[in-house]
């Protein structure tokens, strides 16, 4: 049996910027990927049913086998896993008109999701079906990866003498975890730290709270809670209920809160994101699905950056801003509330960071990162920059 995790068109519309460069099941959604939470439950390593131009990093499933489609914006548990075994071949599983999960006997292209029987499931189910319920749902979704990963496994030991730990039970390192004269209080929920990874001297950390293969949480850094941070990045100052993919740094003072990044962003020094209006009222923010700005029904509502994003030293973003792919921003004062893709400026204007410039910065920035700027991602980004082409009005 294959597994392949498929995207629901509207929803992959509406978790845009991050799903230009990725599928939805590949959003981080706690300490794992939504696909990496199947793929420990399931143990099977997951295909990919999303846009033609993705399939060159995000390969599809083998045509005419069988194969088990689930809904990339679903995160598992033990009930939907039961409900998905009890399916027959020709049956699909679906909650309130949205399908779940479909068992195929041959699978040749996506109209199949759309046959054989309905299955009713009742239940409740976790879904990422906006880029706020990324930051929204982290507290609990690190604590169900944290005792996913941790089942039945032993922790490595924090050796040093200077590090203060609270509720030490709900703390897990994996191996090669450097940790000197830290705080790490796990009292309202655990923390777990990846291979390889390193918390400085003087960092605080509270839980829930994830980190990443390889990555680094920087001296005195303020870990505030319901953050996960994915491999290879450096972050520092103060971080307070925000994700990060993977592979971007946020390692200077200045605050991010209510908030994700995508891969391969960079924040610069003294940075700031305001996550509450002044007058306490609802955010809105740019929602590429209505081609317009979008109440989010949340009080706290940060930034939402896609991956090959920057900005410049000092800069400030307002509450609910949305940046897409491979911009740069930089300049005094607050810029726009939604700057589109390969936009280059500010709060003065902006002209257009092309895609062969995004390529020499990328092929400068991923090999400090041990990857590479290859065919398929070059493939990616330039479909982005023709997709996103109607947001940069300056061009027109």
């Amino acid at each position: 049996m294959n597994l392949a995790l498929f995207d629901d068109p509207l929803l992959r519309t509406q978790l845009l910027p991050f799903t230009y460069t990725r599928p939805v099941g590949a959003i981080r959604a706690g300490v794992l990927t939504i696909a990496e939470k199947w793929q420990h439950r399931l143990e099977l390593e997951p295909a990919w049913i999303s846009e033609d131009y993705l399939h060159g990093k995000f390969p599809p499933p083998p045509e005419g086998e069988a194969l088990l489609a689930v809904n990339g914006s679903l995160c598992p548990d033990d009930e939907l896993i039961a409900a998905i075994e009890r399916l027959a071949p020709g049956q699909r599983l679906i909650r309130q008109g949205m399908l779940l999960a479909a068992r195929i006997s041959a699978y040749q292209n996506r109209n199949d999701l759309n046959k054989g029987q309905a299955v009713d499931y009742p239940a409740p189910v976790t879904l990422i079906t906006r880029p706020w319920h990324i930051f929204k749902q982290a507290g609990e979704l690190i604590r169900k990866d944290y005792e996913l990963l941790t089942h039945n496994r032993q922790s490595a030991r924090i050796t040093d003498p200077h590090t203060i730990v609270y509720n030490p039970e709900q703390v897990f390192l994996e191996e090669g975890v450097s940790v000197k004269a830290a705080i790490i209080n796990a009292e309202n929920g655990p923390v777990y730290l990846g291979a390889n990874s390193k918390v400085e001297e003087g960092a605080v950390i509270r839980g829930p709270f994830g980190l990443g293969a390889g990555s680094v949480v920087n001296a005195q850094a303020r870990m505030r809670g319901d953050i996960a941070i994915g491999p290879m990045c450096k972050v520092g100052g103060e971080v307070n209920n925000s994700i990060i993919f993977g592979y971007s740094n946020k390692g200077h003072d200045g605050f991010l809160g209510n908030s994700v990044l995508g891969e391969w962003c960079n924040i610069g020094a003294d940075t700031n994101t305001s996550n509450l209006k002044n007058n306490y009222s609802e955010v809105k923010v740019w929602d590429y699905a209505k081609g317009g700005f979008t109440a989010t029904g949340e009080l706290f509502c940060g930034l939402f950056m896609g991956d090959h994003s920057k900005c410049g030293i000092n800069t400030m973003f307002n509450t609910g801003t949305v940046v897409g792919v491979a911009a740069n921003v930089f300049g005094a004062g607050y810029p726009r509330t939604f700057i589109p893709s390969f936009a280059w400026g500010g709060q003065a204007g902006f002209t257009t960071f092309r895609p062969d410039k995004v390529k020499e910065m990328a092929m400068a920035a991923m090999p400090r990162r041990g990857q590479a700027y290859n065919a398929a991602e070059e493939e990616i980004i330039n479909k982005v920059f023709a997709l996103t082409a109607q947001y940069r009005t300056w061009e027109q």
